[in-house]
């Protein structure tokens, strides 16, 4: 097992809420840009994070593991001197935060998945297997993969800019190892039941994680889960709908607190509980 690992990380903010932000597969920390102007920075503080393998840690050595990244997540709030914390997952992030769940559960205040690989992991068949693992050399399969999980709704450009990031930012070695990670590793039954408040966003035209598959996974797990989907947004909510997704998350985030029994999300557009 590898040691924990200082996360490079930007903080947004000074606010009381201290929030922990994980990227996705596909990405580095700059998966949350479009985002960091609007966050309220009275009420919270956010360490947004590169994980192992990815923007500053393109280089650091590792497992390349969701359950290595949560340890890495915890030291970086114990280096913060954050006692407890929220955190927001993005895909494979979501996973990580799970695991974050599972190994330090009297940290967390909440927990967020944008999107969020599922803890029972995301088993591939075999078709889109291959091309999961062929996108770790093969611009083209990582195209692919980001236009279908965005209901082939986006412009070209876009589609070519989010591959030139993900080539840009992640080292391809450590993106094949972390696929077996984030897919096929399944971890549930060390959060189910947990009484963590835990909010899944997901995009109605992502047809890979959605609504039907959080009501499967996530809330099924949670007792104090909540859901909404984002009619307008895919896979990459904070490409796609940056607004809509801040206002889901930091009013969900908001209602720590005033943590009581109840903890929906408050009536948004687009709710699917």
């Amino acid at each position: 097992m590898t040691t924990s690992f200082a996360l490079p990380h930007d903080l947004h903010g000074d606010g009381p809420h201290k929030v922990i932000a994980v990227h996705g597969w596909f990405a580095d920390r700059s998966a949350y840009a479009p985002l960091a102007a609007d966050l309220d920075r009275d009420a919270f503080q956010y360490a947004v994070v590169d994980l192992r393998g990815y923007g500053e840690a393109r280089d650091a050595p590792g497992a390349f593991t969701t359950a290595e990244a949560a340890g890495d997540v915890v030291a970086l709030a114990d280096r913060l001197g954050w006692e407890r914390f929220s955190l927001v997952g993005h895909s494979m992030g979501g996973a990580v935060a799970q695991r974050v769940l599972a190994l330090a559960p009297h940290r967390l205040r909440r927990v967020v998945g944008v999107s969020p690989v599922p803890a029972s992991g995301l088993p591939l068949p075999p078709g889109q297997a291959e091309l999961f693992a062929g996108a770790a050399e093969r611009p083209e399969n990582r195209r692919a993969i980001i236009d279908v999980t965005t209901g082939g709704r986006r412009p070209a450009a876009w589609l070519d800019r989010m591959v030139a990031r993900s080539l840009d930012r992640s080292d391809a070695k450590a993106f094949r190892a972390w696929l077996d990670s984030w897919a096929g590793e399944d971890f549930h039954t060390d959060v189910a039941g947990s009484d963590i408040p835990a909010l899944a966003v997901v995009g109605a035209l992502d047809p890979a994680l959605s609504a039907e598959v959080m009501r499967a996974t996530w809330m099924t797990w949670y007792p104090r889960g909540a859901l909404v989907e984002l009619p307008s947004a895919g896979h990459y909510a904070m490409d796609e709908a940056p607004l809509d997704l801040i206002r889901v998350v930091e009013d969900f985030l908001r209602e720590d607190d005033a943590d009581g029994p109840g903890t929906a999300v408050a009536a948004t557009p687009g709710s699917a509980r």
